[in-house]
């Protein structure tokens, strides 16, 4: 195959954000190849192409259509959000959709994405087979999601990072409220050990006042909050009751 066939075949990307340029590096690197656009570098010679949207979740749509309006249907079209589902991009006329979700954090464009699972989806098999082939490419470990659990699978990573990050920065700031000095440096044990924890062990890791049915100490925490940050109450209220159901065995199903 000559070297314009293989590049003519080469996935394009397109969106040069965190996202787009982490996949953009991660390919070659796997020998393969493709193709990173800008999206305002146009969206023009797409027609039998594979592209992907590497795009902001609320201009996927968008882009489809300025796709479709350009009269030159992709061979297949795909997204790379979790939360979106593959009806965003009928508008681009293409013969199938499919997308592939990193289930990482990526803070910038160099993010190394080996070895990271990624959620994938299509229209049909063989938009499916084309999404995990680019999983495969960037390195990363595929699994399928199905549309109708699509919203509670991106749930489920949300809780998994960002509700992380918010349950620790709030620690890390009733820490700062009493004059403890680099409140980050001081959980960071607690939470490494924690995760460590609930990696080997899952529920069987939890510990605490709950865990032992210490519901004194759970008073006490809550009188403490009532005096200090009040706003936080219902915060606490609701992870404590998760955390009950959890000491119990309890089901989210």
């Amino acid at each position: 195959m000559k070297a314009s066939d293989t590049a003519q075949n080469a996935p394009v990307i397109v969106g040069a954000g965190r996202v787009g340029r982490s996949l953009a590096a991660a390919i070659p690197r796997a020998g393969g190849e493709v193709e990173l656009r800008d999206r305002e570098d146009g969206l023009a010679g797409l027609a039998g192409r594979i592209v992907l949207l590497c795009v902001p979740d609320g201009e996927i749509g968008a882009v489809a259509t300025s796709i479709g309006v350009a009269g030159e249907s992709p061979a297949l079209v795909g997204h790379t959000s979790g939360a979106t589902g593959l009806e965003a991009l009928e508008a681009a006329g293409a013969g199938g959709a499919f997308s592939v979700h990193p289930l990482q954090t990526v803070p910038d464009g160099e993010t190394d994405l080996s070895g990271c699972p990624a959620a994938i989806a299509g229209t049909d098999d063989h938009a499916l087979e084309v999404a995990g082939g680019i999983a495969r490419m960037a390195g990363m470990r595929s699994f399928e999601v199905s549309e109708e659990d699509r919203a509670i699978y991106h749930a489920a990573a949300s809780i998994a990072s960002n509700f992380l990050v918010t349950i620790e920065q709030t620690a890390a700031e009733l820490l700062g409220g009493i004059s403890v000095e680099s409140p980050r440096s001081v959980i960071e044990p607690l939470v490494r050990r924690s995760l460590d924890n609930w990696l080997e062990r899952g529920e069987a890791a939890l510990t605490g006042p709950i865990a032992r049915g210490d519901e004194a100490t759970v008073d006490a925490h809550r009188r403490a909050l009532a005096e200090r940050s009040p706003e936080l109450i219902g915060f606490y209220d609701a992870l404590a009751d998760r955390t009950r159901a959890i000491a119990r065995g309890g089901s989210i199903r």
